[in-house]
């Protein structure tokens, strides 16, 4: 069995720390039963539970989880009649609590759990019936979704309309109901658009019903749906979870489907004659139709969608966060041999020793961040057009590129003038006449360099070669010592021109 991401495998204890069965788990995060429980129990021999795992590195919590393999296969059940259990349940106070006690009185040692007997009770029943109608718990679920008919935005300057995108949310228990239009259905706009419900809940519910938008659900699965990392964030900040319905499965949604219905009679067509200039002036118009929608008194119900809201969810919802959700964009990069990171056609730098790893880039307005193994090893600024290609933490690189990084005119002189006065004269030449002072100061380091097999004295000599016949060059300084061309005559045509610099002082210097 592939073995899942130590990520998710933490979302599992912080589920179980939430109060959540195995069950409960296993459907929001859409693992096997056996899986979690196999989790579950390696993470309490190894006495672990949330939060102490949350800052725990992902290699370290790994290798605790998964230092024994277990060998043992697990033990066979014996299989109750569920005719007979289906049977008795017709009885009058007879539940599936009081069944499987006296089943596992009967099979102390090979009977079912309490979770897996009612999941395979379910399994067989749902045989019998084509479809289960759902019990929604107060303050358990959230459903969302977006609208197939859309409302428009009218361009003031030009008139255009502009189609936008309608979001609804509903409450399982009392239908209170949250509408918003956004300008698309991007990843950012459906985050924005549940972080604004949150709010205007109040709370976050225990579950996030979701359909298997392309932004969002990365892989549309019914037995393990790929959830978009930025929309696990989310639930991870308000200390809820995801469960996506099933493809092509509506009954999984009906209170999304059934919201978005009520919303597009009762405020999509109210609103149909009137002209919006702007989104907010357009949200603006919605909120008031929230506001009567919520209000009514359902026939059905006998009261109002806001009556049973204050008196049903609202003091089951999760309390929001001190602190706001800032949307973030997740991607996985491969470091380049320059220990950079290309992100909008900027590069950020990473420790050297990362160089051609594949790492996790959290992406932010303000904000870029790079992972691995669910460790940070690189913060930066996100950067504007105005500042460069590129942006170099000086940490970040190896001894030599730091000793280069750290190289100036002003250094470089210096240097120079450590060595003799034809190589100072030839290194101000190099500065004045390259186009950017980077390249000019990367040319006078490499000449810098030839002291090493040359010595002081005769690289001196060489840039004074180099002076007199005009080839101010890294190049033209390294042939002159490679064929110990600096000590001999410069031989000069009769007809030649002059040779004339800035740096050659010429005969009316000294009259």
């Amino acid at each position: 069995m592939e073995r899942l991401p130590m990520r998710k495998i933490k979302d599992v204890l912080r589920l179980r720390a939430s109060g959540y069965s195995t069950r409960r788990i296993s459907e929001s995060l859409r693992l096997g039963r056996t899986s979690t429980r196999n989790y579950l129990q390696r993470a309490s021999a190894a006495g672990l539970s949330w939060p102490d795992v949350q800052d725990i590195d992902e290699v370290a919590l790994e290798r605790q989880l998964f230092r024994q393999v277990a060998g043992a296969e697990d033990p066979l059940f014996v299989e109750p009649d569920w005719a007979e259990v289906n049977r008795e349940l017709k009885r009058s106070g007879v539940t599936l609590r009081l069944l499987w006690e006296e089943y596992r009185a009967r099979h102390p040692d090979d009977g079912y759990g309490y979770s897996a007997w009612c999941q395979h009770y379910r399994a067989w029943a749902k045989r019998l019936s084509p479809s289960m109608r759902q019990r929604h718990v107060a303050g358990e679920k959230l459903f969302v979704d977006y609208s197939g008919v859309r409302m428009e935005v009218t361009d003031p300057a030009t008139g255009a309309r502009h189609p936008v995108e309608l979001f609804v949310a509903v409450l399982g228990a009392s239908n209170y109901t949250y509408a918003e239009a956004s300008r698309s259905q991007t990843l950012p706009d459906w985050i924005g658009a549940h972080v604004r419900a949150f709010e205007f809940f109040g709370g976050a519910p225990a579950l996030i019903v979701s359909d298997n938008l392309k932004s969002a659900v990365v892989r549309a699965c019914f037995h393990e749906p790929g959830v978009n990392r930025s929309y696990t964030d989310l639930a991870r900040h308000y200390h809820t979870a995801i469960l996506p319905a099933r493809p092509y499965k509506p009954q999984d949604k009906s209170k999304a489907e059934g919201g978005v219905l009520l919303v597009q009679r009762w405020i999509v067509a109210r609103l149909r004659n009137r002209v919006f200039f702007s989104l907010e002036e357009l949200n603006a118009a919605i909120r008031e139709e929230l506001v009567r929608l919520n209000a009514r008194v359902s026939r059905h119900l006998g009261a109002s969608r806001l009556e049973l809201f204050e008196r049903l969810d609202k003091p089951a919802l999760i309390p929001l966060p001190p602190t706001r959700h800032a949307h973030a964009d997740w991607k996985n990069v491969t470091v380049g041999a320059d220990y950079h990171i290309r992100i909008d056609d900027h590069y950020y730098s990473v420790p050297y020793d990362l160089a051609r790893a594949a790492l996790w880039v959290r992406i932010t307005a303000s904000t870029i961040e790079a992972f691995q193994g669910g460790k940070r090893v690189a913060s930066h600024i996100r950067a504007g057009p105005e500042d460069g290609r590129e942006t170099t933490v000086t940490a970040h690189m190896p001894a030599k590129h730091r000793h280069y990084a750290g190289m100036t005119a002003s250094t470089v002189q210096a240097e120079a003038q450590k060595v003799g006065p034809n190589v100072v004269t030839l290194v101000e030449v190099i500065l004045r006449n390259k186009p950017r002072p980077e390249q000019g100061i990367r040319a006078c380091v490499g000449i810098l360099k030839l002291k090493r097999g040359s010595g002081p004295e005769r690289l001196d000599t060489a840039c004074a070669r180099a002076l007199a016949l005009n080839a101010c060059s890294l190049k033209s300084v390294t042939s002159i010592l490679q064929n110990r061309l600096e000590d001999q005559p410069i031989e000069v045509a009769p007809d030649a021109p002059t040779i004339a610099h800035a740096n050659l002082r010429g005969a009316k210097y000294f009259h």
